[in-house]
């Protein structure tokens, strides 16, 4: 059984919810509107490290784009693994509530 905190669990519902989309500012910005409070962004990047280090999350580097000033950003997607961890947590918490 693999238990999330619950920065990891939000950041991981992120990033399912946005598919394509999910990099730093974008699950910043969905994790705020959920919880109604203003998330740093640093905030982000340490579960999504933890993440990632536990294969919960994959991430790859996209091509530079003019509009990022010819930087590239990496895209995450959940991997099986992390699928099953939030399908895990889900029936914890419905159990315990």
């Amino acid at each position: 059984m693999i238990l999330l905190t619950r920065s990891e669990e939000l950041v991981l519902l992120a990033i399912c919810k946005l598919k394509e989309m999910a990099y730093g500012i974008p699950i910043q910005e969905l994790i705020s509107k959920w919880t109604g409070h203003d998330w740093a962004i640093g905030a982000i990047y340490k579960p999504l490290k933890q993440l990632n280090h536990k294969d919960l999350v994959s991430k790859e580097m996209t091509e530079p784009t003019a509009e990022r000033g010819g930087r590239s950003k990496f895209i995450y997607k959940m991997t099986p693994k992390g699928e099953k961890a939030l399908q895990e947590i889900r029936r914890i918490q419905n159990e315990a509530w």
